[in-house]
């Protein structure tokens, strides 16, 4: 009696597997369609603007504005916030730096809101930025 319960025990067990094995495979295989709304393609200028750091040379003069979100960290030079209202986030320090503060250097300064904000640079130096920004 026992070798019949155990003859029944892998019959059960191969059923199992082969029916995972089929039933399975088609979940493996979908996928979306490159290009499609659920996987678009990008440019790599796209990529540029949004994923990667710019980094510049600012002249003793100049004034780098950016656009909402970008993120700017002076590495060299000397310069100064321009702003509007309420600063640039210093996420470095965790505070506002407000017009005319000194920006410290290789901090991570972020750019809440487009409506001017940004650096004017005191000395030459160069400038890590990610984003949409201007120089002028």
């Amino acid at each position: 009696m026992r070798p019949l319960i155990v003859i029944a025990a892998v019959f059960v067990i191969l059923a199992v597997f082969v029916a995972g094995v089929f039933y399975g495979q088609p979940a493996v295989a979908a996928t979306t369609d490159p290009g499609s709304d659920a996987d678009p393609v990008v440019t790599k200028s796209y990529v540029d603007q949004f994923a990667g750091l710019t980094v510049i040379q600012i002249k003793a003069g100049q004034t780098l504005t950016a656009e909402g979100g970008a993120e700017i960290i002076l590495r060299s030079g000397q310069a100064t916030v321009v702003e509007t209202t309420n600063g640039l986030a210093d996420v470095t320090q965790g505070k506002d730096l407000t017009r005319g503060t000194t920006v410290p250097l290789n901090h991570l300064l972020i750019v809440p809101r487009s409506d001017g904000r940004g650096i004017k640079a005191l000395t030459d130096g160069f400038v890590m930025v990610r984003g949409v920004f201007t120089v002028k």
